[in-house]
């Protein structure tokens, strides 16, 4: 059975080792963080503090892009986009990994301590009973702090996350 993780769609470029679990793993990626990419391909701004990583990073990141551009995966995403909160069927990547995209819509609920894409985060991994994946330590705090009912991994917990029977 697989394991769900909702996440943002940079965290795939950022973070190789999501593309290579030792079990099926299902990542759900609001629609919005798909956006994101083209912004952070663009951007003058540095993703990664190393110069080498952050041509790597932006180089992965063009990837994504083209795999979410593909006509058979882009005729998928489009159909999610037809109606807030539907998921477009499985896009396969690997063996082990398929995404999933969902048309979140931020409803403000998290407005004041949550900026729009950790809110749809949030609610895609209430709406969807699965757990959050960030490399924002601060986020998880925030959550906790926050007492939001969700469940939320590390990146560098990656590996306990997917074998954690815990499901939210």
């Amino acid at each position: 059975m697989s394991k769900t993780f909702i996440i943002e769609a940079v965290m795939l470029a950022v973070h190789g080792q999501l593309m290579l679990p030792g079990q099926p793993v299902t990542y759900i990626i609001p629609y919005t963080s798909i956006q994101e990419l083209y912004e952070l391909q663009t951007g003058s701004e540095p993703i990664m503090l190393e110069e080498e990583d952050d041509g790597f990073v932006k180089e992965m990141i063009g990837e994504l892009i083209a795999f979410f551009e593909e006509s058979f995966n882009k005729k998928k995403i489009e159909k999610a986009l037809t109606m807030p909160w539907r998921k477009s069927p499985p896009l396969p990547i690997n063996d082990n990994v398929t995404l999933e995209v969902v048309f979140a819509i931020d409803n403000e609920a998290y407005g004041e301590q949550f900026d729009p894409i950790e809110t749809e985060l949030i609610l895609t991994a209430i709406k969807e009973q699965a757990a959050l994946l960030t490399d924002q330590l601060e986020l998880i705090e925030r959550l906790i702090e926050a007492g939001i009912p969700v469940q939320a991994f590390d990146v560098a917990d990656f590996e306990f996350a997917v074998e954690d029977d815990h499901q939210v």
